[in-house]
């Protein structure tokens, strides 16, 4: 399959509040870009998305994974698993829509080869852990406890829950809180995000459970659900009929749920994805609420896409006369200065 192409046009993003859009100039005030996540300090808030480039070694020819903030690995389960079969992705207008079945090699080989790897290159990691199960879950969190690397546990409660007759964890507060708790006991201090499915009904709910439940943060959004039909063979175009949609096309979904989130949850951190192509789409996030973004589809068509968007963020922040990344976070749901 091609390298999926995204068409996608940006406006520029009016004054912050309380800063001066002159332009300083590579010269003038640096901005401070470190953020702080549940207690955990990255030296800025561009991540990797888990399942867009496995644990970073795919990114190496591009950029040093150490520059980033964190390097989000893709879903490790306990056991070696295929994933669905092909077809599996499919382009979309603005996006595309994946369907691999959280293929990987297990955690045993996840601890030989991949943590080992980026602690040696000197990058923050935050795991992302799958399961069937409550129990399985929590095995993966006992079994990550004190590796090297390892900063945050994000926990993709987006997996079918076996004993529910695969319903998703992320759907059901119960459920959610469920899992959230289970690996908040296994976790050792270790801070656990929830990463939160778009696909509900009322994503603060959701959010209000997995908080109440022990979450130190959460992560918004995953993908959402969709399909594709092909008209010439009039069948659906991925083997597994549905998949889930990301890039430029659910961005202003995702900012939403962050958007809410954040107006409920004022202080529960928040690692907002979906969609970001550039410094400015980043720097949404960050207004909407969100302390950190992860970038994953851009990763597609441009390798170099998270120390792009870093870059362009820097400079979006500084033209604007930030001098804290802090500063922004949050800062649309706040009254304009008059």
């Amino acid at each position: 399959m091609n390298p999926v192409t995204i068409h996608d046009h940006e406006c520029g993003i009016g004054e912050i509040p309380g800063t001066h859009t002159h332009d300083h100039g590579e010269a003038g005030q640096r901005v401070d870009l470190a953020t702080t996540l549940a207690g955990v300090t990255l030296p800025n808030p561009v991540l990797t998305a888990s399942g867009c480039s496995a644990a970073g070694r795919e990114l190496a020819p591009f950029m040093d994974v150490s520059d980033l903030g964190a390097v989000v690995t893709k879903s490790v389960m306990l056991r070696p698993r295929s994933g669905r079969a092909t077809p599996r992705m499919a382009e979309t207008p603005s996006g595309m829509l994946n369907s691999i079945g959280l293929q990987g090699p297990g955690i045993d080989a996840f601890l030989e080869h991949d943590l080992p790897w980026l602690a040696e290159r000197g990058a923050r990691a935050v795991v992302s852990i799958a399961g069937g199960t409550v129990e399985e879950f929590a095995e993966l969190a006992r079994r990550l406890v004190g590796v090297p690397a390892l900063v945050l546990l994000e926990v993709n409660i987006s997996c079918p829950n076996v004993a529910s007759r695969g319903q998703v964890f992320a759907c059901d507060p119960l459920a959610a809180a469920d899992v959230v708790r289970a690996v908040k006991a296994e976790a050792n201090g270790v801070p656990v995000f929830a990463k939160l499915s778009p696909d509900v009904t009322d994503i603060v709910a959701i959010a209000q459970s997995c908080v109440d439940a022990g979450a130190d943060g959460l992560s918004m959004i995953n993908t959402l659900l969709g399909m594709l039909i092909d008209t010439e063979t009039m069948r659906p175009v991925l083997a597994g009929v549905t998949g889930g949609l990301s890039g430029p096309a659910i961005r202003p979904v995702a900012v939403r749920c962050v958007w809410q989130v954040h107006a409920a949850l004022p202080d529960v951190p928040i690692l907002g994805m979906g969609g970001i192509l550039t410094g400015l789409d980043a720097l949404q996030f960050l207004l909407a609420g969100a302390s950190a973004v992860s970038v994953g589809t851009a990763v597609f068509h441009d390798p170099s896409a998270p120390t792009r968007v870093l870059s362009e963020l820097r400079a979006e922040l500084t033209r604007r006369g930030v001098r804290r990344l802090s500063d922004v976070v949050g800062a649309a749901h706040r009254e304009p200065q008059r």
